[in-house]
This record gives C-alpha cells, sequence and structure tokens, in this order.
C-alpha cells in the first residue's frame, strides 16, 4: 500500500472518530440538560399543586368549622387535586392528603366552633402539619443530580 493512502485513511479515521465523539459528548450533554430540566419541571407542578391543596383545604377547614353545610359540591376540588397527586407525588403524600380530606369531612358533622372554642387546641386547628411536612419530604427526595 501506498504510503499516501495510509496516511489519507489515518486522517479519515481521525475525523470520523473526532466527529463520533464530538456527537456522543453532545447527545451525553442535551441528554443531562433534558432530565435536570424535566426534575425541576415536575418539582414545580408539585409545590402548585401541594400549595392549591392546602389553600383549597384550609378554606373549606375553616368552613367546617363554623357551618353545618356539608355539600358534596365542595370537595370537588380537594379530590381533583388529590387524583393529580396520585399521578405526580409520592404514596406518603396522597395518605397525609386522604386524612385532611376527612378530618374536613368530619368536622362538617360536629358542633360549630369559634375561635374561643379553638384556643389552646392546636392540633385541631393545624390539620395540614404532617401533609405539609410530607410535601417537604416528597420535594427534597427527588433532588437534581
Amino acid at each position: 500500500m501506498d504510503a499516501a493512502y495510509i496516511s489519507a485513511l489515518a486522517a479519515l479515521s481521525g475525523s470520523i472518530i473526532g466527529g463520533l465523539t464530538s456527537l456522543g459528548a453532545s447527545w451525553v450533554s442535551q441528554n443531562a440538560q433534558a432530565r435536570v430540566q424535566q426534575l425541576l419541571t415536575d418539582k414545580n407542578r408539585r409545590q402548585e399543586l401541594y400549595k392549591s391543596f392546602i389553600e383549597e383545604a384550609m378554606r373549606l377547614y375553616g368552613d367546617a368549622l363554623v357551618s353545618g353545610d356539608a355539600e358534596v359540591s365542595k370537595f370537588v376540588g380537594l379530590y381533583v387535586m388529590l387524583s393529580r397527586m396520585r399521578v405526580l407525588s409520592s404514596p406518603h403524600v396522597i395518605e397525609h392528603a386522604e386524612k385532611v380530606i376527612h378530618v374536613i369531612a368530619d368536622t362538617y358533622f360536629e358542633p360549630n366552633m369559634t375561635l374561643r372554642d379553638l384556643r389552646g387546641k392546636r392540633e385541631q386547628i393545624d390539620i395540614l402539619r404532617r401533609f405539609s411536612e410530607a410535601c417537604r419530604e416528597d420535594v427534597k427526595g427527588r433532588q437534581l443530580p
């Protein structure tokens, strides 16, 4: 074989290997960036969902404390959020969300309360504590790589 052919083949092989290496590095980098972006998007979606659930649950709980008017339509929003959590969240979060909904429903059937009645009953007021802690663990548990 002629030395010119060997040089040309070596140059061509080097170019192909260099190109494939560059392509592979680009692909790995893009893949990692896409994964990080997906994790950030998922985290933000869960945080917004948890925020909405907390706001709606406390609104309904406040209503349940002062009213005995338990209507199914009042719970639709909470159950929609619970269903979304079943897709996005850990079982631990879902378990605590279900407990919150049950506490709110049960509260509608208890005698109405005033602020004076609630004084000193922290556990009865802070029904979202364990749910909030579960949400924090869920969001913190799925950290970026």
